[in-house]
């Protein structure tokens, strides 16, 4: 085959996006595909501001945060063992995966 292959991760929880990066890192160098990363990508912040009351105190204000870490894992010289590697790996819930060949 000899095609790359790159896997992007993302998730609200930064301890899910690197056990499951470092769980296809182990399963791609088991079948002898080269791989390059995980490289981190920079977090996005999203930063939601509400009013505390409703009605009489408008300058009392609540902020939350919600961050989505990322990382993108490069696979290099793969064969059809690596894919199927890949295929059959199970991922834990609120990983998202992207794949591009």
């Amino acid at each position: 085959m000899n095609q790359k292959i790159r896997i992007k991760l993302k998730s609200y929880d930064y301890n899910l996006v690197d056990k499951s990066a470092e769980k296809i890192v182990k399963t791609v160098k088991s079948t002898g595909a080269v791989v390059s990363g995980p490289i981190p990508l920079p977090t996005q912040k999203k930063i939601f501001t509400v009013n505390r009351s409703t009605f009489v105190n408008k300058k009392a204000r609540e902020q939350f945060q919600l961050s989505t870490y990322r990382r993108m894992l490069d696979i290099y010289s793969t064969t059809s063992k690596t894919v199927d590697a890949l295929m059959k790996l199970e991922l834990p819930n609120g990983v998202e995966v992207e794949i591009k060949v």
